[in-house]
């Protein structure tokens, strides 16, 4: 009776640690079956999440019957060893046959089951993994609610059913359009969802994918679509009997469906496509509000604030280009620097602000500051950038000395901005020896920012081109003030312990020779950007008013092929050239100091010689050998007499037939003069129809209508005087009256 109960006892101790093992297995893995069916239903909906969840179920109970069926007869005699001492380490006798047993274990064996019996049922159950169940429970909660919680993709819908085309009449046996259906799916960067178009035309966004899904009935043996610039596209018939086409529009296009024997209202019928272009960024300057800004005492900062706005989205970062000007002369030194500023805002409208500390950037007394923001929109595969004009901030120098004589002012010397030529092929070579350390693009704006500075050189000696002053011309760059060091190392020339003051280029100058007048004049100091200073260096002023100086024909022949040199410099510089534009600056340097060693000539101001007058005839009436003053009228001539002609051709005339309209004039009107025209699809539409039914005229009335607003204006002339009332009417009645008596 004993070995009954002992056998049962130990048998229900031992089911009890097998639920005990599986239930704590289930807990470590059923958390993450129900993450998994939080994950397929965000993604793939409630079906496939149950049906996920109960297959992960099935493997978590799969995985803790196999842990509990682990614990089988030698885990429990080892159990019942470690737990009990009573066991004698003999636990292994309660399951051995008694005929198998010698009597000593066979006494041994009864002793363990009395022992069984009478005390209380063994509890063999492991512990429960209290910590792993917690962790794993918290971390299939994370990722549920990951899951759960994280935005929402706008998934591209499911392409739309077919709508009913507009019915048509047809012959029997001719192909019918039942059904169509345009899917426009917009470029990812602009995060508009994918629609339907059932009408086959609307607006769409540029760079769209377009797909069209017709069905006719009959089938015809071919369908395309035809569009009015020319292209065509051909329809591919599928599976389903329903045809299919893809494409995109780069621009807005006018287009009909033609499939072989279909009706011809059918075929005539016209979809517009408005193609909505992506615009760049729009940028604005908030602060500072001047584009040229002084120091004012005491100030360590420069805040700065932008405003930029796009379309679809802006990047998040902007990029800022510093650049520091220090010195004057030919001792101007630049530093660049890029600077990322954070945009604040939403997606398509966003601020960029920062403050400068202009300490940091080494900026002192003379020096400019200048700063440049440029923002990018999120367009793909290409961005558009957009650059802010550029803003100054200024330190102004110490102010010069007193000026003596009829200035009577204090003028301050203003830094110069323009490089000389010279400079210009010393930074050329500077960039063609760094050219391996640079990147394309890097070598490009560098080579792109020294031809800037050869324009503005350019620019800046053509506009004195015919003016200049007496003595040897020192022309307005700062190649005047060129060291004795620089001329040597670049020209090679010896130079005696005095040598003269070198001249722009490099040229010696020579002092101004006497004036006819017996004087001389003494040296004005150069200050760019003053009327007077340019009118005292430049300008050979006397008090006879008729005295002028001008360039001899050698002199301008010479200016002017260092001008068209310097123009070949340019051109070669702007496209990343430095290499090619080194012997165009070379001459135009070389041209330079031939200018300015020129000679000057001077030419007397003379008046308009007039014919003398003959007295004799003056009080006496005789007109003979005298022209009409009054000229005859004649008809005036518009600048654009086309879309005039074409207008009153188009005005319908009682009684009398159309008459003819000159198509392809209008066409290549339209194409050469797209910017007076709102509307070019309108016209495009108008003028085909009308080519399609040439008596139509309601189609003449749309095009005489559109024609209208693109005629020239008249020339605004005196109005016609108004008639006046009856009173009035009698009143010049009665004038006319009595002056014809």
């Amino acid at each position: 009776m004993s070995a009954a109960a002992a056998e049962l006892r130990l048998r229900r101790a031992w089911r009890a640690a097998r639920w005990r093992r599986g239930l704590d297995r289930a807990a470590l893995g059923l958390p993450w079956a129900a993450a998994l069916a939080a994950g397929l239903w965000r993604v793939c909906g409630t079906a496939v999440a149950a049906l996920g969840f109960v297959v992960a179920a099935g493997i978590v109970s799969a995985f803790a019957w196999r842990a509990a069926a682990a614990l089988d007869r030698r885990w429990l005699t080892r159990r019942l060893d470690g737990l009990r001492r009573d066991m004698d380490d003999s636990a292994e006798l309660l399951f051995a046959r008694e005929q198998d047993l010698n009597p000593l274990q066979r006494l041994q064996q009864a002793r363990l089951q009395a022992r069984l019996a009478a005390g209380p049922a063994p509890d063999l159950r492991p512990a429960w993994s209290r910590r792993w169940i917690a962790l794993s429970g918290l971390a299939a909660a994370a990722l549920a609610a990951a899951a759960l919680l994280w935005p929402r993709t706008p998934a591209a819908p499911s392409e739309g059913g077919l709508t009913p085309a507009p019915a048509v009449a047809a012959a029997p046996g001719q192909p019918r359009l039942l059904a169509q259906n345009l899917r426009v799916q917009p470029p990812a960067y602009t995060g508009l969802p994918a629609r339907d178009e059932p009408g086959l035309q609307g607006r769409i966004a540029e760079g769209s994918s377009l797909r069209w899904r017709l069905r006719f009935a009959p089938q015809p043996q071919t369908a395309e679509l035809a569009f009015l610039d020319g292209r065509r596209l051909p329809l591919q018939r599928g599976a389903d009997g329903d045809w299919h086409g893809q494409g995109t529009l780069a621009r807005s296009a006018l287009y009909r469906i033609v499939a072989r024997g279909a009706p011809a209202t059918q075929s005539q019928r016209l979809h517009r496509l408005d193609v909505v272009p992506d615009h760049p960024p729009q940028l604005r300057t908030i602060e500072p509000e001047r584009s040229l800004s002084l120091v004012e005492p005491g100030q360590r900062h420069w805040p700065l604030a932008f405003d930029a706005s796009d379309d679809y989205g802006l990047a998040a970062y902007a990029t800022l280009r510093v650049t520091l000007a220090q010195g004057s002369g030919e001792n101007i030194a630049f530093r660049e620097q890029t600077l990322r500023v954070p945009g604040r805002g939403g997606a398509a409208a966003k601020r960029y602000a920062l403050r400068l500390d202009l300490a940091a950037l080494g900026f002192a007394r003379g020096d400019d500051l200048i700063v440049q923001l440029s923002v990018d929109d999120n367009r793909r595969p290409q961005a558009q950038s957009v650059r802010s004009a550029s803003l100054i901030l200024r330190w102004p120098a110490e102010q010069g000395s007193e000026a003596t004589g009829v200035e009577g002012l204090v003028k301050t010397v203003m830094p110069a901005y323009f490089r000389s030529q010279r400079q210009i092929i010393i930074d050329a070579e500077a960039l063609i020896a760094q050219r391996r350390k640079l990147d394309g693009e890097r070598f490009v704006q560098r080579s792109d920012a020294i031809g800037v500075d050869q324009r503005l050189l350019r620019l800046r000696y053509g506009q004195f081109l015919g003016e200049e002053s007496e003595g040897a011309p020192s022309l307005p760059t700062n190649d005047a003030n060129e060291t004795e060091h620089d001329a040597a190392a670049h020209e090679g020339g010896a130079h005696d312990g005095h040598p003269a003051a070198p001249g722009a280029d490099g040229a010696t100058a020579k002092p101004a020779p006497a004036g006819e007048d017996g004087h001389t004049h003494d040296p004005v100091p150069q200050r760019f950007g003053e009327a007077g200073s340019v009118l005292e260096q430049f300008g050979h002023t006397h008090d006879i008013a008729e005295a002028a100086t001008l360039l001899d024909p050698k002199t301008r022949t010479l200016l002017k092929s260092a001008l068209d040199e310097m123009w070949q410099s340019e051109l070669q510089l702007r496209q990343g050239r430095p290499q090619q534009a080194l012997p165009y600056a070379y001459r135009a340097l070389r041209l330079i100091k031939q200018v300015q060693q020129a000679d000057r000539i001077y030419l007397a101001r003379v008046g308009p010689e007039l014919p003398p007058i003959d007295f004799s005839r003056r009080l006496s009436g005789d007109r003979a050998g005298l022209a009409r003053r009054a000229d005859p009228l004649v008809a005036a001539t518009a600048a654009d007499p086309l879309p005039a002609a074409l207008w009153q051709a188009l005005q319908p005339v009682p009684g009398a037939a159309a008459a003819p309209v000159d198509y392809a004039a209008l066409e290549r009107w339209l194409g050469a003069h797209p910017e007076r025209v709102s509307d070019p699809l309108a016209f495009a539409a108008a003028l085909d129809a009308l080519r399609q039914r040439g008596d139509c005229s309601d189609c003449r009335a749309r095009l005489r209508a559109l024609l209208w607003p693109v005629l020239a204006r008249p020339a605004a002339t005196v109005p016609r005087r108004a008639a006046g009332d009856a009173g009035d009417r009698r009143y010049f009645e009665a004038l006319q009256a009595e002056g014809g008596r």
